[in-house]
């Protein structure tokens, strides 16, 4: 056989390639499935056939044609009767060599087979579109097929009847006409794979056919195998435009595992990886990897940790117990707090870093837009891109009250709601949140409440399972070793101190670490049952704070799954259990003690007022209901003096705390220096 006769003939080759055990089977399993498309590896195409693969990506539209018909005519051989019943068989390409950028995706580009890799942004919903159109001619009745390749439906020129040839009206027939499903969709760059500083490209992509609509959806993270076109728009009473916008008719749509579990990793590295995790010193380790350039706060990488290697979700068939953890920095400018964020956002897979002032409700959750057609569709926000992993929002404090609102929920029941434009959905974002916070004036007070310190509501603040106060005091030694730290590290212009694993293996060892669920064993279980059922009796007694309520049990269950996880066990050991109580206990003391009578109070958290001053709001309230009663109406200051005599609250405290119930609209002010409660 010459070489032109093994030019000539591309379906016989593609017919031979098919021909081999694997795709037989595959094509005989057509019939099984019902489906009308085959998936060919292109790999094994070019090692079967070289030249015949790197014609179809150069000539994509002539090579997937005689493919297709190569598939049909082996169809034809293995399920005879199947291949009567439909119309013909589409070839599905799976894994090109090497993936182009959306970035230099570019006229080079026109025509050829690529595959680009991103995230869904947004997609349509399925639309019929008409493949092949049957119009009937309205003087003779004749039916005229016309195949349609255009946007724009195609009439026929004139009636094929000899008889009739009238260049007439025509009605569409719906009836006999062939339709396939079509779909839109947006792919955006990976936040991942971004150059600093730019904008993320996007593109639109075709979808045709039963077999590749509604495989992906918005978030996921997708390989596309097409063709790429360009389509010059059009505008109303000019034509068509020169500049024409590129689009992608994909042939096979990949959707790369939602779980970024799937780290791939090499058999050196794995190794590498289970030696690491047998190390007893495991936990040191990853401590002192995360972040090796920024000094000291060891508590809040120990904390960072367990925030990326997270707890395990409990799926029961009434609720969802959520497995990733919330935490929360506040401290005074200049304590590192964006560094630690943008260095998580790296490390993390699917990590994403927003900051509070440029962030809008719609920009993390999701935003509902119409489109050219007139419909609605929706698009994905950061929350529900950062899904399983985690999202940094820096100067949460600085945001819109109503923008702020849209994270409650994904903080929670790791969900988002949309009800806008009569489009109702709720898309998962099961996303840990490390988010942080400047003080209300400036500089973290001490002897103010976390919520006096923080302008952030305590619908919010509850939500975080732990919180720290990084705060800038001068203290000699510590001034020194910080002084020389950074010194040295512009020096050097390295970390003064090498991590003990890359950020890359780091990387890699948190996604191998996400695929165990970790068990309580009977010790740590009896450990955490202990320690909270210890704070919850300091409460017991009459008119002393609540410590600790169950939101914070839950907290403590999912730190300890965490530090199992980190060192690879199935089980959680008493010292876990330790761990996340000694964490736990520093997060309680740093936000939680009531100035006034130095005992830990959850309501700081819960309620915003510590119970030592809801107690004395109580005391004031109960005195103006008292002197209503004899009066009709309070004088404020025999009711200062009646405070100050019997129950011991001075005239400025008493003045505040009145000041705080007119504001709350509890007691008003009818005349001045009066008071009635409303």
């Amino acid at each position: 056989m010459t070489e032109e006769a093994v030019m000539a003939d591309p379906q016989q080759r593609f017919q031979d390639f098919l021909k081999s055990e694997k795709y037989r089977k595959r094509i005989s399993q057509m019939a099984v499935s019902g489906a009308t498309s085959l998936l060919v590896d292109f790999e094994e195409l070019l090692t079967a056939d070289s030249a015949l693969a790197e014609s179809v990506v150069e000539k994509p539209d002539e090579y997937l044609a005689h493919a297709n018909r190569a598939a049909f005519a082996q169809l034809q051989i293995e399920a005879p009767e199947y291949a009567a019943e439909i119309e013909g068989v589409s070839v599905q390409l799976k894994g090109l060599p090497e993936t182009t950028p959306l970035r230099i995706l570019g006229s080079k580009h026109i025509g050829k087979l690529v595959m680009v890799e991103g995230i869904i942004v947004r997609s349509t919903q399925v639309r019929p579109m008409v493949v092949r159109g049957a119009f009937r001619c309205k003087g003779c009745g004749t039916i005229t097929f016309i195949e349609q390749t255009t946007p724009f439906l195609r009439q026929p020129v004139a009636c094929t009847d000899p008889a009739c040839r009238r260049k007439g009206v025509f009605d569409f027939v719906q009836e006999e006409s062939t339709f396939i499903d079509s779909q839109d969709i947006r792919i955006q760059e990976r936040p991942e794979d971004l150059p600093p500083g730019q904008l993320p490209r996007w593109l639109n992509i075709r979808i045709e056919g039963r077999d590749l609509v509604d495989v992906a959806r918005p978030g996921d993270h997708v390989a596309i195998v097409g063709t790429v076109r360009a389509a010059a728009p059009t505008m109303p009473r000019v034509g068509k435009l020169r500049v024409f916008r590129l689009h992608l008719d994909a042939n096979y749509i990949d959707v790369l595992s939602k779980e970024p579990e799937t780290v791939l990793t090499s058999p050196e590295e794995e190794k590498q990886i289970l030696e690491l995790a047998r190390d007893p010193w495991v936990h040191r380790k990853i401590i002192r990897s995360i972040a090796p350039s920024i000094f000291g706060y060891e508590h809040i990488k120990e904390s960072i940790m367990y925030l990326i290697f997270g707890g395990v979700l409990k799926q029961l068939p009434d609720i969802a117990i959520r497995g990733e953890m919330n935490v929360l920095l506040i401290g005074d400018p200049g304590t590192a707090k964006s560094q630690l964020l943008q260095y998580v956002a790296r490390i993390a897979p699917r990590g994403l870093y927003t900051s509070g002032r440029g962030t809008t409700a719609a920009g993390l959750t999701a935003a509902v837009l119409r489109e050219r057609g007139g419909g609605m569709t929706l698009e994905a926000g950061a929350l529900v891109l950062a899904d399983k992993g985690v999202a940094c929002i820096d100067e949460i404090d600085k945001m819109r009250p109503e923008d702020r609102v849209a994270i409650h929920e994904a903080m929670e029941q790791h969900t988002v709601s949309v009800a806008k434009g009569g489009i109702v959905a709720t898309l998962n974002a099961r996303t840990a949140v490390l988010a942080a916070a400047n003080p209300a004036l400036g500089r973290y007070e001490p002897y103010r409440t976390v919520a006096e310190n923080v302008p952030l509501p305590v619908t919010i603040l509850s939500r975080f399972d732990l919180i720290f106060v990084l705060r800038d005091v001068p203290e000699k030694e510590a001034d020194t070793k910080m002084t020389e730290h950074i010194l040295d590290l512009h020096r050097k212009g390295a970390a003064p101190v090498e991590p003990p694993i890359s950020p890359i293996l780091l990387r890699k060892y948190i996604s191998y670490a996400k695929n165990i669920k970790p068990i309580l064993t009977e010790e740590a279980l009896q450990r955490l049952k202990d320690f909270y059922l210890e704070m919850r009796a300091a409460s017991e007694t009459e008119g002393t704070p609540i410590a600790i309520t169950a939101r914070q049990l839950e907290s403590l269950v999912r730190v300890a799954e965490a530090r199992a996880r980190v060192a690879f066990r199935k089980e959680i050991l008493a010292e876990d259990a330790e761990a996340a109580i000694t964490i736990m206990k520093r997060s309680l003391a740093e936000v939680g003690i009531d100035v006034a009578s130095r005992k830990l109070d959850i309501d700081l958290i819960m309620t915003g007022k510590p119970k030592s001053v809801r107690d004395k709001l109580q005391v004031i309230l109960g005195r103006i209901v008292e002197m209503e009663r004899e009066t009709g109406i309070v004088e404020k200051s025999a009711l200062l003096d009646k405070l100050t005599t019997e129950h011991e609250i001075s005239a400025p405290e008493a003045e505040r705390l009145i000041g705080q119930l007119i504001r709350e609209g509890t007691i008003y002010s009818p005349r001045e220096g009066y008071l009635k409660k409303t």
